[in-house]
């Protein structure tokens, strides 16, 4: 009861020492799920290199005697429909959906997919176009050639079996394979909280590096196992163009990402004319898809949110169609890629041609390497490539040796029955005797000839005609061999130096019967990087106060020199001239943008691609992508090599170059850190940029606060930093001030601000009247009989 006497709900769960909280639940149950996922589902095992759904799949199809044959003279099975396999996987071993069996024998059957196809399909499995697989009632399937280093050994004791899904049969938790599949064919797969990328490589490079694993007893160095292993082997070929360095750092951390490109050749044709014909494709990459890059490149569509195509498509379509004529796609069964591009006419440089069309489609491409995979302590990891060879030599280690334990208790097994059937032999009547009138023949054949009970019951299993015809020599020879196959067998047990002759014996001969050459080209190349051939002439970049931008060609310094009139700017009803920058064609438009979180953003616009013409010109925010909360400031336009003093509200400021601010990204890069609440202001030029009349390094800085104050101390107190950052101290403020502006100088600037009636006002400050408010970097400066609030500073000379 409370105090008003009214009854209270206790919702407080009694307590349960056998209880389970439901966060310790859902941890455990989502744990439990993960698990699952992770090793019964999504990652292949480091042992056999398979998945489960790929494991039973081909333990399946084995149990149905699909087996490929002609290894041994054997005639192969006949392929059945794929809808037969599925149901015995699914009845069996794999209760889940059966179109994820489905898919999971056509990757196993596509020779695109995979380094080495583990089925033999026959029927419609698919294009590397995207085309999916005809419908599991029309295609058929048996297992191939190579299948047998997975499964040939299983029947003698490699593996262990456990219960299948409803207990009425038992599945090999792996199968005991001969070679290292799971970088044969690699693997790609996501679980929950992993995933795995693993390439495929060749089949004897892979060999010849467990060969050298075991001769040299795990002390094969790195060098000497990339050297074996150099590189992925795709099914589909193509280059790798990365260096060895950064395929051996993948190799040795487990996790990297290759530069792939396209193979192709040039077909001359008549008058002169040419072609470029692309026959191997990157992995993952299909002629569809590039096919569609194409069409996207030359006949962009409108982004979303956009009212016209950007300029960078604009500029794109435009370096495309220069040299690009026809595209075609002439695949076929003889030729399984075949893209051929036709240049806009002969005359046109080869190089210019393939770095365009690499550079703009996925003809070059990035191959993740992630090799996570579950170990042979049943852990899920990402391993190193020794990592990986060095379990799977210890696995089939283990596995040999497990089969030859099978193969010798098989030989001493048959050696213990031939051995009784010797006595047999030497007392055939006595033998047919005892049978006759014992009434336990059994017992009777035991006390008599001191028989074990195996042998015992093997001699009453044989018929009488067996028995007369058994021969001495038949059986002391088949006694001789078995002993020779015993003391072998023995040796391998006993004898690690044994174990690993057979190994390499092993693995050499399933080299050799199952190698084939390499397919990819490695070969170190430089990544392709389309340039736009820019023509390098003077041009005025026209910046207006509220963000339109455009360019005009020549400089108005030019012009008034020459007695033209002075350049007259129109822009929208409401705007202003923010600034008229003299450069080239070939320079950057800088774009300073504040946050309220305190950081500022540099983006950077090449000047080649701002709007020409009379108009108003193009807003900067369709040039770049501005972040939510982020506003435009300032700019500025010229070359990459020159210098400019950035500043703060704050009072702190830095120099920095063009150079260091370019960014590729329409996002920009974070570069002055002005602080919460704080703004950046106007660059000031220190150097380095151009014009009709460049202006001569400056020497000095002029920093001017919102109150009046002046300080100007010499520009060598402060520091260049390439990497951007808040900067040293520029001027001592008081609580209530702030940094209206800092100016680079030689001789003189002008300071603006407005006065009385909100009246715009601007001072030039002279050599005298600086170097009266001269002192070090950092104090409070000197007040100015101004008239008005600063808002602004700006170099004159």
């Amino acid at each position: 009861m409370d105090d008003n006497n009214q009854p209270v709900l206790d919702l407080q769960e009694p307590e349960d020492p056998n209880g389970l909280t439901l966060a310790d639940y859902a941890q455990q149950a989502y744990l439990e799920y993960a698990l699952s996922v992770v090793k019964g589902r999504a990652l292949p095992d480091v042992s056999d290199g398979q998945k489960p759904v790929q494991r039973r799949i081909l333990y399946s199809m084995s149990r149905m005697g699909l087996g490929f044959g002609g290894a041994n003279g054997t005639v192969g099975a006949k392929p059945v429909k794929s809808a037969r396999v599925v149901g015995d996987v699914l009845g069996r071993f794999h209760p889940h959906g059966d179109q994820a069996a489905y898919d999971a024998l056509v990757r196993m059957a596509q020779d695109f997919a995979q380094r080495y196809p583990l089925v033999d399909g026959q029927g419609n499995f698919g294009s590397r176009d995207g085309d999916g697989a005809a419908a599991m009632r029309y295609t058929e399937a048996r297992l191939a050639r190579i299948t047998s280093l997975l499964l040939d050994e299983i029947d003698e004791g490699t593996v262990n079996f456990v219960p299948n899904y409803d207990g009425s049969t038992e599945e090999p938790a792996l199968l005991p394979a001969r070679l290292p599949f799971v970088l044969l064919n690699g693997a790609s797969g996501i679980a929950v909280g992993l995933a795995t990328e693993i390439p495929s490589h060749n089949l004897r490079e892979v060999a010849d590096a467990c060969v050298a694993l075991v001769k040299s007893g795990g002390k094969l160095s790195d060098e000497e196992l990339f050297a074996l292993i150099p590189g992925p082997d795709y099914p589909g070929g193509a280059q790798i163009i990365s260096s060895a360095s950064d395929i051996a750092d993948a190799y040795r951390t487990g996790r990297g990402s290759l530069k792939v490109r396209a193979r192709w050749k040039i077909e001359d044709l008549a008058r002169g004319q040419w072609q470029l014909v692309v026959n191997e494709l990157p992995p993952g990459v299909s002629t569809q898809k590039v096919l569609e890059e194409i069409e996207e490149l030359t006949n962009p569509k409108v982004r979303t949110g956009k009212k016209a195509l950007t300029a960078e498509q604009t500029q794109l379509k435009a370096a495309v169609l220069s040299v690009l004529d026809v595209v075609r796609d002439e695949s076929s069964k003889d030729a399984p890629v075949r893209l051929v591009f036709e240049p806009k006419t002969s005359r046109i440089s080869q190089d210019e041609f393939i770095t365009t069309l690499l550079a703009h489609t996925s003809l070059e491409t990035s191959a993740s390497i992630n090799l996570t995979m579950v170990g042979i302590d049943g852990k899920p990891v990402q391993k190193s490539l020794r990592q990986m060879l060095d379990e799977w030599v210890e696995f089939r280690a283990q596995t040999v040796q497990k089969r030859s334990q099978y193969r010798l208790d098989k030989v001493l097994d048959r050696i213990h029955i031939l051995e009784g059937r010797q006595l047999v032999l030497l007392n055939i009547d006595e033998v047919i005797a005892i049978i006759r009138a014992a009434e336990d023949p059994k017992a009777a054949l035991i006390a008599r000839f001191n028989l074990s009970d195996r042998q015992a019951e093997d001699i009453l299993e044989i018929r009488l005609r067996q028995l007369a015809r058994l021969e001495a020599i038949k059986i002391e020879q088949e006694l001789k061999n078995l002993r020779e196959d015993q003391k072998k067998l023995e040796e391998i047990l006993g004898s690690p130096a044994a174990l690993r002759r057979l190994l390499v014996k092993e693995i050499e001969a399933d080299a050799k019967s199952f190698g084939d050459e390499r397919r990819t080209l490695i070969q170190a190349e430089k990544r392709a990087v389309a340039e736009v051939k820019v023509i390098d002439e003077p041009v005025t970049v026209i910046v207006s106060q509220k963000g339109w931008v455009r360019t005009q060609k020549g400089w108005a310094s030019e012009r008034a020199a020459s007695g033209a009139a002075a350049p007259e700017y129109s822009f929208k009803s409401g705007d202003g001239l923010y600034g008229a920058f003299e450069c080239r064609s070939v320079d950057t438009l800088l774009v300073f943008g504040s946050a309220k979180d305190g950081g500022s953003r540099v983006y950077s616009v090449p000047v080649a691609s701002l709007p020409g013409g009379r108009g108003d010109g193009q807003p900067v925010t369709s040039l770049i992508d501005l972040e939510s909360g982020t506003h435009v400031m300032h700019f500025f336009a010229g070359p990459m090599g020159a210098t400019l003093l950035l500043s703060s509200s704050g009072g702190y400021g830095f120099i920095a170059s063009v150079e260091n601010m370019i960014s590729r990204q329409r996002g920009g890069k974070a570069f002055v850190d002005v602080g919460e609440g704080g703004q950046i202001n106007r660059p000031s030029m220190v150097g380095g940029a151009g014009g009709a009349e460049p202006l001569p390094v400056a020497t000095h800085v002029a920093c001017a606060s919102s109150l009046g104050r002046i300080l100007c101390f010499d520009i060598s107190e402060l520091k260049s930093l390439p990497k951007g950052g808040r900067g040293l101290t520029l001027i001592d403020l008081d609580a209530k001030d702030t940094l209206a502006g800092a100016a680079a100088y030689t001789r003189s600037v002008r300071i603006e601000g407005i006065g009385r009636g909100g009246k715009e006002r601007d001072e030039t400050l002279e050599i005298r009247s600086l170097n009266n408010a001269k002192a070090a970097r950092g104090r409070k400066g000197k007040a100015a009989d101004l008239g008005f609030k600063p808002a602004a500073i700006h170099r004159v000379l």
